[in-house]
Parts: C-alpha cells; sequence; structure tokens
C-alpha cells in the first residue's frame, strides 16, 4: 500500500467516513453505496465502477463498505441522509455463495476481505442492508442492485433455503432494482431526478424492476407488457415456474427485448423492464477511463492483504457479456450474451497504466473476460441477431452468423508481449476452445492458438470440459469431449513446438443436473486415459436464474420439458465426487462395489486394473 500513500491523497478514493466527506467541503452527500465488499477502487470491482460513473455526473457519492449490521448501526448512520436516494449492493458475489460451500458448510474465509476473514457481511445482505435503511430513513428512496438483486429480480430458487422465494424487491422493500450491469439505467435515474422528476413517478427505465400496489402500470407504446405465472402459482405448481424461466431467459438473451414482464406477488406486481441497448465501444472506453487509482482504499493500509485484490490487481479486462450460457453459469443472465468490447486503444492505455504501478514485477495477470477469447465477437449480420432467441450461439453448434475472427485478441496480445516493461501477460480467465478449434485451417485461428499457447499461459492454462459424457454435456450446454480431446493434442503440440513444459488445467463439475454415478465414473476413466489426477473440481452450486438450477429443483429441462435426473442429498452429491479422486484408497472399495453392482466392471478394469478386481473378489469371499 506505499503506492497509495506516496503516489495518491486520500482525495484519490471516494470518500467513506464523515471525516473524509468533511475534507472534501461536501455538507451533504447526494448517494450513499453500501457494499458487502471492501472499497477496492478498480475497475474489476462492480461497487468502484458505480462509484465513479456517479461521481462522473457530477455527484457527491460516499461508499460505505461491509457496514456493521449487528451493533448500533452506526455505519449506516453516520453519513446521514442522502439527498438523492441510498444505492445497495451485496458486492460482487452473491453473499449466499460467497457464505457457503455446494454442501451449505459455512465457508472460513471471503476473498473480498483483509485477511481473507469471514463474518463482515450478513447472509443475504441486499436484504438486510436496505431492510435497516428503510426502518432509519423509510423517507429515503432504495436502489438495489448488482449480482445479488440482478439475478433475484423474479420468482427464484433459493438453496440455501430450499424453498422459492419472491423477487427480492420484496423481501428488500427497495424501490428500485437495476438489474445487470448497472451504469446506463443508474445514469437515466440521476438525469431524470436531477430534472425534478420525483423517484416515484420514475418507472420507465430500461433495465429496472420495480414493485407497484393496485396502480396501474406505465404506459410505454414500444414495450409489450407480458405476464408471467404469479409467484403464488409458482409455489403450488414447478411447471409454472419452469415455463417462466424459460420466457425470462430467452427476454434476456435478445438482442433488442421489447417485452415488459410482470408477475404477481401476492396482491402486488413486480415490473421488469426491458434491458437497455448493448454497450457501445465509445462507452465501454469511457467507463474504464474513469480515475481509478487501482488499488484498495487507504484505510486497509495496516491491514493484511485482500486475496481478491492480491488476484486481479493487474489484471485487464477486454470486453463484458458471454454467447456460451452454460446451463450453470450467471455471467450471461447478469452480463448479457451479447458481448460489448473495449477499443484496442482503451486496452492499450491500461496497460501502460499497470506497468505504472509501483508493485509491477513485469507481469499482467491476464488480459480476457467472462469468457477470455469472445473479444471483439459479435454476429455476421446484426439484423438476425435481432430476432434470434438462442440462449447460446455456440450450442448445440457454433452459430453460422457468428463471428469467432480471433485477428483482433491476437493483435492485442502481440502489442501487450512486447511492451518493454511487460515480461509476461497471462490469460488468467477461462477460455472457449470451441472458437479456434474448428478453424484450425484457418492462418488466423492457427496463430490465435499458437500466440495464446506459447506467449499467454501462466505454466498452466485453465480450461473447463466440465465433463466427459455426452448426455451431461448437452444439458450443460457444453461442447462434446472429443473437441478437448483435440485441444489437448494441439496444446502438447505447440509445447513441443516452442519447447515449453507447460500443464493444461481442466474444470470439472460433479453432481450437475442430469448427472448419474456412472456417469462420474466414465468421467474418472477418461480424465485417467488423459493422465489427469483433477485438481479443478467443484460439486454443482445451484444458483438464482440459471437453467441448471431449475432443473434441480423442479427436475425438469424447460426447453423439453423432459424430466432430468437429479442428485440432491448430500449424500448423493459425495457418492458422485468421490469418483474424482479414484486414485486415492479411502474411495477405491466403494467404487469397485458400485461398479460392480452396475455390472460394470469394463470399468474397475479401466480404473484399477484386472489384478485389484480379483484381489477384491478375494476379500469378499474371506467375508462371507
Amino acid at each position: 500500500m506505499s503506492e497509495s500513500l506516496n503516489k495518491y491523497q486520500f482525495a484519490d478514493w471516494l470518500p467513506t467516513t464523515k471525516k473524509e466527506v468533511i475534507a472534501r467541503g461536501w455538507d451533504k452527500l447526494d448517494v450513499i453505496l453500501f457494499s458487502g465488499d471492501t472499497y477496492i477502487d478498480h475497475p474489476s470491482f462492480g461497487p468502484a465502477v458505480i462509484g465513479r460513473v456517479l461521481e462522473s455526473l457530477g455527484l457527491k457519492i460516499a461508499i460505505v463498505p461491509q457496514p456493521n449490521w449487528q451493533d448500533d448501526l452506526r455505519d449506516f448512520k453516520k453519513l446521514g441522509k442522502p439527498r438523492l436516494f441510498f444505492a445497495v449492493t451485496a458486492g460482487c458475489m452473491d453473499s449466499m455463495v460467497n457464505h457457503y460451500t455446494a454442501n451449505k458448510r459455512l465457508r472460513s474465509n471471503d476473498a473480498y476481505t483483509p485477511g481473507g476473514k469471514a463474518g463482515f457481511r450478513p447472509d443475504y445482505a441486499t436484504i438486510t442492508y436496505s431492510n435497516i435503511l428503510k426502518r432509519l430513513f423509510p423517507e429515503v428512496p432504495i436502489v438495489i442492485g448488482g449480482v445479488e438483486a440482478s439475478l433475484r429480480r423474479l420468482t427464484h430458487y433459493d438453496y440455501w433455503s430450499d424453498k422459492l422465494k419472491p423477487s427480492i424487491l420484496e423481501e428488500s422493500k427497495a424501490d428500485l432494482l437495476i438489474y445487470g450491469m448497472g451504469e446506463k439505467p443508474l445514469s437515466e435515474l440521476v438525469k431524470l431526478l436531477e430534472k425534478g422528476i420525483s423517484f416515484k413517478s420514475i418507472k420507465t427505465i430500461p433495465q429496472t424492476a420495480y414493485i407497484i400496489n393496485e396502480e396501474l402500470i406505465p404506459e410505454n407504446k414500444n414495450w409489450e407488457d407480458f405476464e408471467l405465472f404469479s409467484h403464488n402459482e409458482c409455489l403450488k405448481d414447478k411447471i409454472k415456474y419452469v415455463k417462466n424461466f424459460k420466457i425470462i431467459e430467452e427476454e434476456s438473451n435478445r438482442y433488442q427485448s421489447t417485452k415488459r414482464l410482470t408477475q404477481k406477488v401476492g396482491q402486488k406486481s413486480v415490473i421488469v423492464n426491458p434491458p437497455f441497448e448493448l454497450f457501445s465501444e465509445k462507452e465501454m472506453d469511457a467507463v474504464y477511463n474513469l480515475p481509478f487509482t487501482r488499488l484498495p482504499h487507504p484505510k486497509y493500509a495496516k491491514k493484511e492483504p485482500i486475496p481478491a485484490y492480491k488476484m486481479i490487481r493487474h489484471s485487464i479486462t477486454l470486453h463484458r457479456g458471454c454467447f456460451g450460457a452454460c446451463s450453470f453459469c450467471t455471467i450471461s443472465a447478469h452480463q448479457g450474451k451479447f458481448i460489448s468490447s473495449r477499443s484496442e486503444k482503451s486496452v492499450l492505455k491500461e496497460v501502460e497504466q499497470v506497468t505504472n504501478m509501483s508493485d509491477f514485477k513485469g507481469y499482467i495477470s491476464d488480459l480476457g473476460g467472462p469468457s477470455a477469447n469472445m473479444y471483439k465477437m459479435q454476429g455476421i449480420d446484426i439484423e438476425q441477431c435481432k430476432t434470434c432467441k438462442r440462449a447460446s450461439c455456440l450450442h448445440p453448434a457454433i452459430c453460422k452468423n457468428l463471428s469467432t475472427d480471433p485477428k483482433p485478441l491476437t493483435k492485442i496480445y502481440k502489442q501487450t508481449h512486447k511492451h518493454q516493461k511487460v515480461k509476461k501477460a497471462f490469460v488468467g480467465s477461462g477460455i472457449r476452445y470451441d472458437l479456434f478449434m474448428h478453424k484450425l485451417n484457418d492462418p488466423d485461428y492457427a496463430d490465435y492458438a499458437d500466440e495464446l499457447i506459447k506467449n499467454h499461459v501462466s505454466g498452466r492454462l485453465k480450461v473447463a470440459p466440465e465433463h466427459t459424457s455426452e448426455d451431461v454435456l448437452k444439458i450443460m450446454r457444453k461442447p462434446d469431449l472429443g473437441m478437448f480431446h483435440e485441444f489437448k493434442k494441439l496444446f502438447d503440440k505447440i509445447n513441443r513446438k516452442h519447447q515449453l513444459n507447460q500443464q493444461l488445467i481442466p474444470y470439472f463439475i460433479s453432481s450437475h443436473p442430469g448427472c448419474k454415478n456412472i456417469h462420474m465414473a466414465e468421467l474418472a476413466v477418461e480424465t485417467k486415459m488423459m493422465d489427469f489426477k483433477l485438481e479443478q473440481v467443484q460439486d454443482f452450486t445451484p444458483t438464482p436464474m440459471t437453467l441448471a438450477t431449475v432443473m434441480y429443483y423442479s427436475g425438469i429441462n424447460p426447453y423439453t420439458m423432459e424430466k432430468v435426473s437429479v442428485a440432491r442429498s448430500k449424500d448423493e452429491k459425495l457418492s458422485q465426487r468421490k469418483f474424482f479422486f479414484w486414485y486415492k484408497n479411502e474411495f477405491k472399495n466403494d467404487i469397485i462395489s458400485e461398479l460392480r453392482k452396475a455390472k460394470r466392471e469394463d470399468l474397475i478394469d479401466k480404473l484399477f486394473g484386472k489384478i485389484t478386481q480379483k484381489i477384491h473378489h478375494k476379500s469378499n469371499r474371506r467375508k462371507r
């Protein structure tokens, strides 16, 4: 933190205390933002971005990071009432995902807190913070946003309470919800408020949601109203919840949605306005050109390092959005399906900023995005995109209207690599190998693959095949395993060509809807044959507003209406997970016994060999 004390002054950060507000000569704030994360003034952290956007609009803005909700609530009172509204976010993660493992065990760490310490934010942080503010300042409007609020905007399954919950607007008592990436709707809200329009009358901003009682929905000639099944209907009938999801996902992924979704919750109605149009390159550049210090607030100078900051401080985001739409992933649900990219000039300007940081040692940790290699990719004919309802541009096959041209990205890789202060610019976020494996006979695609593997791997390249079973991969919306085999061959070939000794680190998921124990046994065999002892593995965690979560709760695929098998109990999940670690002695006998019952001795042979199987038979005879 020495850089923060030498190069910058306290006033270079947004204020977090009354003392800092007074030091700026302010007697009243326009907006006060409460966040479940520490305040890290870096463009990879949503609360910092929102704070800087509000500042750029000429507002007096303060951030209250990780307020104490268990004492006399002094953190919620210390800055008084804002002129316009309170803003509330749980932070960069859903607070329940932040707190609990897939087996609902309380985590002992929090990457967004100094020292990785847990316990500095509540469960359901958005609801907790909002309810406190409503009690203390009932007359002040509250705007909620971020991942937690965004993905809970309508009836959603909450894994941790194991029930369907209504829109977070109902439980939080917030006045307005901004979903997705919040810069545009937030700017529009401020613009209208500064014109003197009352908060209560603002109902037609795109990408916002709100609750009404019995009043009429404001008319908008450009929008078509569509009523979803009510929350109460969803509680009584899972099929209705499933059908709702299909509509919500399709409308969230449209290039230009005109449907205004409504859903009754008791006597009230939740109104979700269609999203804003896609961010332009100019608008993206403007956000990343805001005066971020790229550092934690000086209040953390004498505290332990913040793990999330340590990981991200020398990273650069190239774009937003993801058109992969993996069933278990929330990225497209929050950031959108279509890609918004920064200009090459903007990216290289940030490269220069990073290389001038005092703690920069020559290594950029990530040149990427949600999926690292979707930079500048879009439809060839945008008019076709405007009518498309596909959730994924990659599944079941790559859309013929999708340009996967890697040249703009390759150019950025090469220009960053040749920067005199850069020793290595890694691609730390996961790549989609199906975006270039299908066209390796094209020199541009081959050049991308060679540049990536030769110069931008930190010794280990993360990829996410996620599973090996064709049936499970279809439900996941992932490419078949054959493509991963081909990518591994390419990876090994390029390593040999450049005399490199790099590893491929594949990610796999167990207990995903549609996955059975026999699928996990086949995964164990496949990964053994590829000489992997798996490290990056996880049990499926149901999170709000994903296709996989809907299937987990209902046992039904919304797109086929067919039944899907689900591992729901802790024992079922652990039973699947053990196949990741087939090579550990404590799991061997259980696996052999289970495969014998399934009459799959062929898999026993492939995992442990016939000698082991014979020994197991003899051991069983002795017991009898």
